[in-house]
């Protein structure tokens, strides 16, 4: 795990820890991502923020670039930025990354009254009912949603189904309970940075900078990365 430590304030000190899980693929982590994070962790007062890269995704095709090398850029990625852990637990676990799994594992580390939230951007909560064990979820965690405020489409009705009384409007009130709850959050920046569109430049031979840290950008053209995209 590659992780900047920093000594917690009197306030982070006197609560429980608030922690979120942000997964993906990060094929490649880019700075839509790791912009992400940063927001995440000041808008609801974060401790940690572990950004973890499914081994198996259960839910779309594997990566063409192998977990191990995922893992690397995206430490690569963070750098020394406080308060942002890539982590490897998904890696160390045989079968598909069921988020549920993850967030049980997140929960024994870090106890029973620790805030922990799992965040997921909008397009993917619409198919949050469709996940492995949905109700699973919302027992170990609270959900956060990156909030599309363009998008006003109906929810599902099994995905309303499954969010029925849980929602709440502000950090304070999610972090009421240990787990539970669902709220939507829009962040300042809303960087729109593709992996999909960067991995077809890099397959061209094409330009990427400004898209990727440069840390990620050394370690692909290292290695030869996503040159057959």
């Amino acid at each position: 795990m590659c992780e900047a430590e920093e000594s917690p304030s009197a306030g982070a000190m006197s609560r429980p820890p608030r922690v979120a899980m942000l997964g993906g693929t990060f094929d490649p982590v880019h700075l839509g991502h790791l912009r992400s994070a940063v927001e995440l962790r000041m808008q609801l007062g974060l401790d940690r923020v572990h950004m973890i890269p499914a081994h198996v995704p259960p839910h779309r095709a594997a990566p063409g670039v192998s977990s191990a090398e995922r893992l690397a850029m995206l430490r690569a990625g963070i750098g020394d930025t406080p308060g942002l852990y890539a982590d490897d637990r998904e890696l160390r676990r045989k079968g598909p990354s069921y988020s549920a799994d993850t967030l049980q594992s997140l929960r024994e580390e870090y106890g029973r009254e620790a805030r922990l939230s799992m965040v997921v951007g909008h397009d993917a909560f619409l198919k949050l009912a469709d996940w492995h064990d949905p109700e699973a979820l919302f027992a170990q965690a609270h959900v956060v949603v990156i909030a599309r405020p363009d998008h006003t489409a109906p929810l599902p009705p099994a995905l309303q189904e499954l969010i029925a009384g849980r929602e709440v409007q502000s950090p304070e009130a999610l972090f009421e309970t240990p787990q539970g709850r669902l709220m939507q959050l829009a962040l300042p920046s809303r960087l729109a940075v593709s992996a999909t569109a960067i991995r077809r430049w890099l397959g061209r031979g094409e330009s990427v900078r400004y898209l990727l840290p440069e840390a990620v950008l050394s370690h692909i053209a290292r290695g030869g990365l996503y040159r057959d995209a």
